[in-house]
Protein backbone atom coordinates (compact mmCIF):
# COMPACT_ATOMS: atom_id res chain seq x y z
CA UNK A 1 0.00 0.00 0.00
CA UNK A 2 1.28 3.69 -0.99
CA UNK A 3 1.19 6.72 0.52
CA UNK A 4 -1.25 9.06 -1.19
CA UNK A 5 -1.44 12.17 -2.77
CA UNK A 6 -1.72 14.98 0.40
CA UNK A 7 -3.59 18.51 -0.07
CA UNK A 8 -1.79 21.34 0.89
CA UNK A 9 -3.08 22.99 3.85
CA UNK A 10 -5.27 25.67 5.14
CA UNK A 11 -4.24 29.19 5.53
CA UNK A 12 -5.92 31.93 6.83
CA UNK A 13 -8.79 33.00 4.54
CA UNK A 14 -8.94 30.13 3.40
CA UNK A 15 -12.91 29.19 2.12
CA UNK A 16 -14.27 26.08 3.25
CA UNK A 17 -17.20 24.35 2.14
CA UNK A 18 -19.41 22.37 4.41
CA UNK A 19 -21.53 19.95 3.22
CA UNK A 20 -24.31 17.12 4.61
CA UNK A 21 -23.44 13.91 2.44
CA UNK A 22 -25.63 11.88 5.37
CA UNK A 23 -27.90 12.12 8.22
CA UNK A 24 -29.81 15.74 9.01
CA UNK A 25 -28.16 18.38 10.76
CA UNK A 26 -29.97 20.92 13.39
CA UNK A 27 -29.64 24.33 12.27
CA UNK A 28 -28.42 25.35 15.86
CA UNK A 29 -25.16 23.08 15.73
CA UNK A 30 -24.70 24.08 12.50
CA UNK A 31 -24.14 27.98 12.99
CA UNK A 32 -21.83 27.56 16.06
CA UNK A 33 -19.83 24.86 14.04
CA UNK A 34 -19.64 28.20 11.30
CA UNK A 35 -18.45 30.75 14.03
CA UNK A 36 -15.44 28.14 15.31
CA UNK A 37 -14.70 27.88 11.71
CA UNK A 38 -14.59 31.87 11.35
CA UNK A 39 -12.73 31.93 14.59
CA UNK A 40 -9.93 30.54 12.69
CA UNK A 41 -10.34 33.20 10.43
CA UNK A 42 -11.64 30.61 7.63
CA UNK A 43 -14.44 31.86 5.17
CA UNK A 44 -17.34 29.04 5.87
CA UNK A 45 -19.52 28.31 2.42
CA UNK A 46 -23.09 26.01 3.27
CA UNK A 47 -24.71 24.15 0.12
CA UNK A 48 -27.80 24.66 -0.62
CA UNK A 49 -29.28 21.76 0.72
CA UNK A 50 -27.35 21.09 4.13
CA UNK A 51 -30.51 21.69 6.12
CA UNK A 52 -32.82 19.76 4.20
CA UNK A 53 -34.95 16.88 5.31
CA UNK A 54 -35.70 13.88 2.65
CA UNK A 55 -39.51 13.99 2.34
CA UNK A 56 -39.96 10.10 3.25
CA UNK A 57 -36.89 9.13 5.49
CA UNK A 58 -36.21 11.41 8.02
CA UNK A 59 -32.78 10.03 8.71
CA UNK A 60 -31.45 11.40 5.51
CA UNK A 61 -30.48 15.03 4.96
CA UNK A 62 -32.71 15.58 2.03
CA UNK A 63 -32.54 13.85 -1.26
CA UNK A 64 -29.50 11.87 -2.38
CA UNK A 65 -29.59 13.29 -5.77
CA UNK A 66 -29.18 16.75 -3.96
CA UNK A 67 -26.67 15.86 -1.04
CA UNK A 68 -24.16 14.50 -3.81
CA UNK A 69 -25.11 17.62 -6.05
CA UNK A 70 -23.94 19.87 -2.56
CA UNK A 71 -20.83 17.57 -2.51
CA UNK A 72 -20.08 17.94 -6.15
CA UNK A 73 -20.49 21.96 -6.47
CA UNK A 74 -18.36 22.09 -3.92
CA UNK A 75 -15.49 20.29 -4.91
CA UNK A 76 -15.57 21.54 -8.01
CA UNK A 77 -15.74 25.30 -7.49
CA UNK A 78 -11.66 26.27 -7.87
CA UNK A 79 -12.43 28.69 -4.95
CA UNK A 80 -13.12 26.32 -2.44
CA UNK A 81 -10.08 24.70 -0.61
CA UNK A 82 -11.69 21.72 2.11
CA UNK A 83 -14.76 20.11 1.76
CA UNK A 84 -15.81 19.47 5.65
CA UNK A 85 -19.09 17.31 6.48
CA UNK A 86 -21.55 18.94 8.84
CA UNK A 87 -22.29 15.34 10.54
CA UNK A 88 -22.32 11.52 9.61
CA UNK A 89 -25.50 9.33 10.81
CA UNK A 90 -26.08 7.42 7.57
CA UNK A 91 -26.51 8.19 3.79
CA UNK A 92 -23.16 8.34 2.48
CA UNK A 93 -23.27 4.85 0.76
CA UNK A 94 -26.91 6.36 -1.10
CA UNK A 95 -25.15 9.38 -2.62
CA UNK A 96 -21.36 8.28 -3.46
CA UNK A 97 -22.10 6.22 -6.73
CA UNK A 98 -24.10 9.61 -7.95
CA UNK A 99 -20.78 11.54 -8.33
CA UNK A 100 -18.78 12.68 -11.49
CA UNK A 101 -15.48 11.09 -9.86
CA UNK A 102 -13.75 12.11 -13.29
CA UNK A 103 -14.63 15.71 -12.61
CA UNK A 104 -13.83 15.08 -8.62
CA UNK A 105 -10.26 13.81 -9.84
CA UNK A 106 -10.32 17.14 -12.71
CA UNK A 107 -10.80 19.29 -10.51
CA UNK A 108 -7.70 18.39 -8.33
CA UNK A 109 -6.82 18.53 -4.48
CA UNK A 110 -8.39 19.59 -1.55
CA UNK A 111 -8.90 18.59 1.84
CA UNK A 112 -11.77 16.72 3.12
CA UNK A 113 -12.78 16.13 6.41
CA UNK A 114 -15.31 13.57 8.24
CA UNK A 115 -15.58 10.10 9.79
CA UNK A 116 -18.13 7.68 11.20
CA UNK A 117 -20.44 7.41 7.90
CA UNK A 118 -18.75 9.25 5.84
CA UNK A 119 -15.66 6.45 6.56
CA UNK A 120 -17.34 5.36 2.85
CA UNK A 121 -16.61 8.89 1.44
CA UNK A 122 -13.19 8.16 2.64
CA UNK A 123 -12.61 4.55 1.13
CA UNK A 124 -13.73 6.20 -2.30
CA UNK A 125 -11.88 8.75 -2.49
CA UNK A 126 -8.75 6.43 -1.22
CA UNK A 127 -9.54 4.11 -3.98
CA UNK A 128 -11.12 6.35 -6.49
CA UNK A 129 -8.87 9.52 -6.56
CA UNK A 130 -5.59 8.37 -4.54
CA UNK A 131 -6.28 11.22 -1.93
CA UNK A 132 -5.16 11.86 1.65
CA UNK A 133 -8.70 12.35 3.66
CA UNK A 134 -8.82 13.30 7.74
CA UNK A 135 -10.86 11.49 9.52
CA UNK A 136 -11.48 14.24 12.25
CA UNK A 137 -14.36 15.99 14.20
CA UNK A 138 -17.67 16.99 11.82
CA UNK A 139 -18.54 20.55 11.79
CA UNK A 140 -22.08 20.15 13.45
CA UNK A 141 -21.33 17.44 15.81
CA UNK A 142 -21.56 18.18 19.28
CA UNK A 143 -17.80 16.74 20.33
CA UNK A 144 -16.60 19.48 18.29
CA UNK A 145 -18.35 22.07 19.29
CA UNK A 146 -18.08 21.39 23.13
CA UNK A 147 -14.44 20.25 23.23
CA UNK A 148 -11.07 22.23 23.38
CA UNK A 149 -9.31 19.01 22.23
CA UNK A 150 -11.23 17.89 19.39
CA UNK A 151 -11.26 21.41 18.20
CA UNK A 152 -7.43 22.52 18.25
CA UNK A 153 -5.85 19.14 16.85
CA UNK A 154 -8.18 19.72 14.24
CA UNK A 155 -7.20 23.31 13.65
CA UNK A 156 -3.41 22.31 14.50
CA UNK A 157 -4.02 19.52 11.25
CA UNK A 158 -5.24 22.27 9.19
CA UNK A 159 -3.07 25.05 9.40
CA UNK A 160 0.22 23.56 11.25
CA UNK A 161 0.31 19.65 10.49
CA UNK A 162 3.78 18.97 11.55
CA UNK A 163 2.92 20.15 15.06
CA UNK A 164 1.01 16.88 15.26
CA UNK A 165 2.64 14.43 13.85
CA UNK A 166 2.91 12.03 16.52
CA UNK A 167 0.21 11.01 18.44
CA UNK A 168 -0.25 9.04 21.92
CA UNK A 169 -2.15 6.70 23.92
CA UNK A 170 -3.18 6.49 26.75
CA UNK A 171 -4.49 2.89 26.54
CA UNK A 172 -2.41 -0.31 26.29
CA UNK A 173 -0.48 -2.80 23.66
CA UNK A 174 -3.43 -5.85 23.33
CA UNK A 175 -0.35 -7.35 21.23
CA UNK A 176 2.99 -5.58 21.28
CA UNK A 177 5.39 -5.16 18.74
CA UNK A 178 6.39 -1.85 16.37
CA UNK A 179 4.96 -1.64 12.37
CA UNK A 180 4.79 0.60 9.41
CA UNK A 181 2.22 1.39 7.00
CA UNK A 182 -0.32 3.61 5.78
CA UNK A 183 -3.29 4.64 7.96
CA UNK A 184 -6.85 3.72 6.87
CA UNK A 185 -9.60 2.53 8.14
CA UNK A 186 -12.56 4.42 10.07
CA UNK A 187 -16.28 3.52 11.59
CA UNK A 188 -15.86 -0.85 11.48
CA UNK A 189 -19.39 -1.35 10.33
CA UNK A 190 -18.98 0.61 7.07
CA UNK A 191 -15.98 -1.08 6.64
CA UNK A 192 -18.35 -4.20 6.25
CA UNK A 193 -20.26 -2.77 4.54
CA UNK A 194 -18.69 -1.65 1.60
CA UNK A 195 -17.15 -4.97 0.88
CA UNK A 196 -18.23 -6.30 -2.83
CA UNK A 197 -19.30 -2.46 -3.64
CA UNK A 198 -17.45 -0.65 -6.76
CA UNK A 199 -14.14 0.33 -5.93
CA UNK A 200 -14.18 -1.29 -2.78
CA UNK A 201 -10.57 -1.64 -1.34
CA UNK A 202 -9.56 -5.23 -1.59
CA UNK A 203 -8.04 -5.32 1.63
CA UNK A 204 -5.85 -3.84 4.24
CA UNK A 205 -2.39 -5.41 3.06
CA UNK A 206 0.43 -3.28 4.46
CA UNK A 207 -1.67 -0.53 6.29
CA UNK A 208 -1.96 0.62 10.05
CA UNK A 209 -5.87 0.01 10.34
CA UNK A 210 -7.72 2.26 12.42
CA UNK A 211 -10.69 0.89 14.15
CA UNK A 212 -14.13 2.42 15.63
CA UNK A 213 -17.18 2.43 16.05
CA UNK A 214 -20.22 3.90 17.94
CA UNK A 215 -23.62 1.96 19.47
CA UNK A 216 -22.99 -1.17 18.51
CA UNK A 217 -23.65 -4.35 20.96
CA UNK A 218 -20.82 -7.03 20.65
CA UNK A 219 -22.65 -9.63 18.33
CA UNK A 220 -22.83 -7.08 15.98
CA UNK A 221 -18.94 -5.94 16.45
CA UNK A 222 -18.16 -9.63 15.80
CA UNK A 223 -20.27 -10.04 13.29
CA UNK A 224 -18.41 -7.41 11.30
CA UNK A 225 -14.64 -8.45 12.29
CA UNK A 226 -15.51 -11.61 11.45
CA UNK A 227 -17.31 -10.92 8.24
CA UNK A 228 -13.75 -9.06 7.27
CA UNK A 229 -11.75 -11.87 8.39
CA UNK A 230 -13.62 -14.24 5.84
CA UNK A 231 -13.33 -11.91 3.45
CA UNK A 232 -9.58 -11.84 3.32
CA UNK A 233 -9.79 -8.23 4.07
CA UNK A 234 -7.28 -8.35 7.22
CA UNK A 235 -4.47 -10.24 5.26
CA UNK A 236 -1.34 -8.75 5.32
CA UNK A 237 -2.30 -5.28 7.07
CA UNK A 238 0.38 -4.37 8.85
CA UNK A 239 -0.85 -3.49 12.44
CA UNK A 240 -4.42 -2.25 14.16
CA UNK A 241 -5.03 0.81 16.06
CA UNK A 242 -8.04 1.05 17.95
CA UNK A 243 -9.83 4.39 18.92
CA UNK A 244 -13.08 4.85 21.05
CA UNK A 245 -15.95 2.37 21.28
CA UNK A 246 -18.67 4.80 22.16
CA UNK A 247 -22.33 3.54 23.64
CA UNK A 248 -21.14 -0.15 22.67
CA UNK A 249 -20.79 -2.79 25.38
CA UNK A 250 -18.20 -2.13 28.61
CA UNK A 251 -14.88 -1.33 27.08
CA UNK A 252 -13.21 -4.85 28.77
CA UNK A 253 -15.74 -6.82 26.52
CA UNK A 254 -14.80 -5.18 23.64
CA UNK A 255 -11.29 -5.80 24.00
CA UNK A 256 -11.73 -9.77 24.83
CA UNK A 257 -13.45 -9.47 21.38
CA UNK A 258 -11.11 -8.07 19.39
CA UNK A 259 -8.08 -9.69 21.04
CA UNK A 260 -10.62 -12.92 20.17
CA UNK A 261 -11.11 -12.11 16.45
CA UNK A 262 -7.74 -10.08 15.66
CA UNK A 263 -5.56 -11.43 17.63
CA UNK A 264 -4.38 -14.20 15.53
CA UNK A 265 -3.09 -12.16 13.14
CA UNK A 266 0.04 -11.60 14.49
CA UNK A 267 0.41 -8.14 14.16
CA UNK A 268 1.00 -5.05 16.79
CA UNK A 269 -2.45 -3.85 18.21
CA UNK A 270 -2.89 -0.78 20.27
CA UNK A 271 -5.36 0.69 22.40
CA UNK A 272 -7.66 3.90 22.92
CA UNK A 273 -5.65 6.13 20.81
CA UNK A 274 -8.05 8.77 21.35
CA UNK A 275 -10.18 8.72 17.26
CA UNK A 276 -13.50 8.18 16.68
CA UNK A 277 -17.02 9.13 18.66
CA UNK A 278 -15.31 9.70 21.85
CA UNK A 279 -15.04 12.83 23.65
CA UNK A 280 -12.33 14.74 22.52
CA UNK A 281 -11.60 12.69 19.03
CA UNK A 282 -8.74 13.54 17.70
CA UNK A 283 -7.92 13.99 13.84
CA UNK A 284 -6.05 11.35 12.03
CA UNK A 285 -4.84 11.21 8.30
CA UNK A 286 -5.88 8.46 5.95
CA UNK A 287 -3.45 7.79 3.45
CA UNK A 288 0.00 8.73 5.10
CA UNK A 289 2.64 6.46 5.92
CA UNK A 290 3.03 6.02 10.01
CA UNK A 291 4.90 4.02 12.27
CA UNK A 292 2.93 2.40 15.15
CA UNK A 293 4.79 1.60 18.60
CA UNK A 294 2.43 -0.58 20.51
CA UNK A 295 4.20 -1.12 23.59
CA UNK A 296 4.99 2.92 23.57
CA UNK A 297 1.24 3.53 22.70
CA UNK A 298 2.59 5.83 19.94
CA UNK A 299 1.79 6.63 16.52
CA UNK A 300 4.09 8.69 14.37
CA UNK A 301 3.32 9.95 10.95
CA UNK A 302 6.45 10.06 8.52
CA UNK A 303 5.23 13.25 6.99
CA UNK A 304 2.87 15.86 8.00
CA UNK A 305 -0.65 15.04 6.79
CA UNK A 306 -1.27 18.11 4.56
CA UNK A 307 1.32 19.90 2.26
Amino acid sequence: MKPLLRPRRLAPGARVAVVAPSGPVPEERLEAGLDILRGWDLDPVVGPHVLDRHPEFAYLAGTDADRAADFQAAWCDPTIDAVLCARGGYGAQRMVDLLDWDALRAAGPKVFLGYSDITALHEAFATRMGLVTLHGPMIAAVDFLKNARAQEHLRATLFEPESVRTITSSGRSLTPGRARGVLLGGCLSLLAADLGTPWARPSARGGLLCLEDVGEETYRLDRYLTQLLRAGWFDGVAGVVLGSWAECAPYEEVRALVLDRLGGLGVPIAEEFGFGHGEGALTIPFGVRGELDAEEASLTLEEPALL
